[in-house]
């Protein structure tokens, strides 16, 4: 019999569409705190990035008394809303040695070293501004001298930045 046991910060991560979508919501506070969105949504996925306090909604003006000779208005019709789209959730962690929850952590820790994204499934490293950078669904960032000792291979069809 297997275990599994998943930390609070993985089981909570969040894609980066999700943290996109935050910053995109809450823009202008962000930028008020001098916080820049590469930096956001580093901080978003990495679980550390505080949400904005939401502003309360301002109260609708009154509107002035009906005219007593004019018809009652309908009333507008309401608006529907559908459910919000689930996203898979990426499984993002430190698998191994050299692996990092956040491309900031990374590239923290090897300022010389291209950072990838390790599909931790395959073994195949994606490179920065690629379409699978950090968006496969298990995978980790690292260093790229760590991805080769780990014994991962590039994508074929990426070039080397």
């Amino acid at each position: 019999m297997v275990i599994v046991v998943l930390s609070s910060a993985l089981a909570t991560a969040k894609t980066v569409k999700e943290c996109d979508a935050e910053y995109s919501a809450n823009k202008a506070a962000i930028k008020a705190a001098g916080q820049t969105k590469t930096d956001y949504v580093a901080a978003c996925r990495a679980g550390t990035a505080a949400a904005p306090a939401a502003t309360p909604a301002a109260a609708p003006a009154a509107a002035p008394p009906p005219a007593s000779a004019a018809p009652a208005a309908a009333p507008a019709p309401r608006a529907t809303s559908k459910p919000a789209a689930v996203a898979p959730k990426v499984n993002v962690g430190a698998t191994g040695a050299g692996g990092f929850a956040a491309d900031a952590q990374a590239r923290a820790k090897c300022p010389s070293d291209t950072v990838v994204w390790v599909n931790t499934k395959s073994g195949v490293y994606h490179f920065a501004g690629t379409h699978n950078y950090g968006t496969t669904k298990q995978g980790t960032y690292m260093c790229e001298a760590d991805a080769k000792a780990a014994g991962d291979r590039a994508a074929e069809n990426e070039k080397h930045p």
